[in-house]
Order: C-alpha cells, then structure tokens, then sequence
C-alpha cells in the first residue's frame, strides 16, 4: 500500500501512514474485514451492525482487504500479539479480580 495519503479506489482512501479507511467515514478497512473474518458476517450483515457504512463501501472495503490480504492479515496477527502481550504485562484487572472472587470467573 502506498505510504502518502491518497485515493485508491472507489470509497477508499489512504492515510499518511498506509492506513485504509472508507471515505467520509471514521471506519478503517480492516475494522469491517475484522467482522467478516471474526463474526463470519456477510456484508449485508456488516450494513445492520452498522447502519453508517453503505453497502457500496463495504463492498468496497471488503474489495480492497481481498486486493491486500497477505498484507492485511499480517497486520492483523501483529495487532494481536501487541495486544495478548500488552494484556499479559498488565495482569489481572480489578475487575476480573472480583469477579473471581465473587466465583463468576474461574
């Protein structure tokens, strides 16, 4: 993906950092990839859960995660070994914590 801010496609735009977002929206591509990916939600689906995003630019955002997948999942894998390492640094939260001791949590 290119590093200027720039169009790419047809509801797509790039950021100064590389970072695909549907236009006119606060929506990152990978955001509505992550749906599909995680929730196994068509784009129909995508459209009720977010009734913001137009059919069109989730066609396209799931388009542009296909044209760029290889790329878009390594960032995806990297973004999640950031955050199991963050959450293992940062321990158990308050929360957590009295939910175990109130037997919610095992």
């Amino acid at each position: 993906m290119a590093t200027s801010a720039s169009k790419t496609a047809a509801h797509i735009r790039l950021d100064e950092r590389g970072m695909a977002w549907i236009d006119d929206t606060q929506t990152k591509v990978i955001e509505v990839a992550l749906d599909m990916i995680a929730h196994g939600w068509s784009p129909e689906e995508i459209h009720f859960q977010h009734p913001h995003l137009s059919l069109a630019q989730i066609h396209a955002a799931l388009g542009f995660y296909y044209d760029h997948k290889e790329e878009m999942d390594v960032r995806i894998e990297s973004s999640l070994r950031e955050y199991k390492k963050r959450r293992a640094e940062a321990g158990e939260t308050p929360l957590r914590k009295r939910l175990r001791e109130l037997g919610k949590l095992q």
